[in-house]
């Protein structure tokens, strides 16, 4: 297929470009020893959310200021409709946004409230929830924490045990969540809670907004491999909710949070990280201070290897413009989302091992300073481990290929 810009895209393409050139600020510079993401789709150095919220006045300042240049341009929620902060985008224009992005280097804002949130608002929201909360969102003025995996409740979600009882116009959630992406940064949550114990267990769930700052509310950052803690626990205790923050009907959230699950699927931007990656790999056999950490024995092997990450990467990148497309012809990627979510993810780690692999004892050095490539790969490697359970487990994505892309029967 060809993918190459038509003229109008091109034309939005330098835009973007020259944009980004011109308003992000000079200060707002990458800070590698803040490690508060996991997500393909980051920019290294940067998590706008944390930065917002930095204890350094000047870096909160310049992410804030980032912020509020790219919501001038609405397109912080590009494809949100533009009566809700949005620029109203289409799909390939939001891929050309979100891949200049990534080749500058430069953070995307309010990544949770934005592409996963928002997306099931829109849906599913009346219109005075929409009206209250999106453009806030949109302005990067209001962040947002996904609520669904508990202890016992990860990849199984419709076993999940955290209560909603409904108490005349509120309801009461007690219970708990785990793995929570910035949680400690959130200024709201979007909670799956369990409303009707009796009914059928994808059945009687309801999906809630709740205020991060309601009393009841408990949020523990957890500490992760890197000494980072990007996700949190959260326990709800007697945590009351007015009923006008339910997302959709009462008792069928469990299709709210399936729509939401449907936005949670790398894109383009885990191309260009990988991409840029395999070049600096490439790149340090010829330079003279990268060159003396690859290992004596490298050999025809290792460069086969190469060879096949970076056809791997061409694969994912069709992929990813092949779901786009559907999208920009009216349909709704289904399977092909896991599809993308999966290699995507696979090829993580398989990135992280061609590194060991090329730089030996070197690649263990978690120092940047004096480390190949400032061990970007030692720290892709702890990145990758969690990279075929984030947003799905690699067993939950075959399952939906072999039902429904494949048509095989569940049993």
């Amino acid at each position: 297929m060809d993918w190459k810009d038509t003229a109008q895209q091109a034309a939005f393409r330098t835009e973007v470009r020259e944009f980004i050139a011109d308003a992000f600020p000079d200060d707002y510079q990458p800070d590698h020893q803040s490690e508060q993401s996991l997500e393909p789709e980051d920019v290294a150095g940067y998590n706008w959310t944390v930065d917002a919220r930095s204890d350094d006045a000047d870096r909160q300042r310049a992410a804030r200021d980032w912020a509020e240049a790219l919501a001038q341009k609405r397109w912080v929620a590009p494809h949100w409709p533009s009566e809700y902060g949005g620029a109203g985008l289409g799909p390939i224009e939001e891929l050309i946004l979100q891949e200049e992005m990534m080749r500058a280097g430069v953070p995307t804002v309010n990544g949770i409230g934005v592409n996963l949130f928002g997306p099931t608002l829109l849906q599913y929201g009346t219109e005075e929830q929409k009206e209250e909360h999106l453009p806030p969102t949109a302005r990067g003025e209001r962040t947002w924490a996904q609520c669904f995996s508990e202890p016992g409740a990860g990849s199984d979600l419709a076993s999940l045990s955290t209560r909603a009882v409904r108490d005349g116009d509120e309801y009461v959630v007690n219970g708990q969540k785990v793995w929570t992406s910035l949680a400690q940064y959130a200024d709201w949550l979007f909670v799956l809670a369990r409303s009707d114990p009796d009914a059928h267990r994808h059945r009687g769930l309801t999906l809630l907004m709740v205020d991060s700052a309601s009393p009841g509310v408990t949020i523990r950052p957890i500490t992760d491999i890197r000494g980072a803690a990007p996700f949190a626990e959260i326990f709800f205790e007697e945590v009351r909710v007015p009923a006008t923050n339910r997302i959709g009907e009462e008792h069928r959230g469990w299709y709210a949070a399936m729509a939401t699950l449907t936005f949670e699927r790398a894109g383009i931007g885990a191309t260009i990280k990988y991409e840029k990656a395999l070049s600096r790999l490439i790149d340090s056999l010829d330079d003279e201070d990268e060159s003396r950490f690859v290992r004596a024995d490298w050999n025809d092997s290792l460069r086969h290897e190469i060879a096949r990450r970076h056809t791997e990467i061409s694969v994912l990148a069709n992929i990813a413009r092949f779901t786009v497309s559907k999208q920009a012809a009216g349909e709704v990627p289904e399977y092909e989302a896991s599809v993308n979510q999966l290699f995507s993810a696979e090829l993580h780690q398989r990135m992280a091992r061609t590194g060991a692999k090329m730089f030996g004892e070197s690649s263990g050095l978690w120092q940047r300073e004096g480390a190949p490539i400032g061990a970007e790969f030692a720290h892709m490697r702890l990145d990758a481990v969690a990279a075929t359970l984030l947003a799905g487990t690699a067993e939950i994505q075959r399952n939906v290929i072999a039902t429904r892309g494949l048509g095989l029967p569940r049993r």
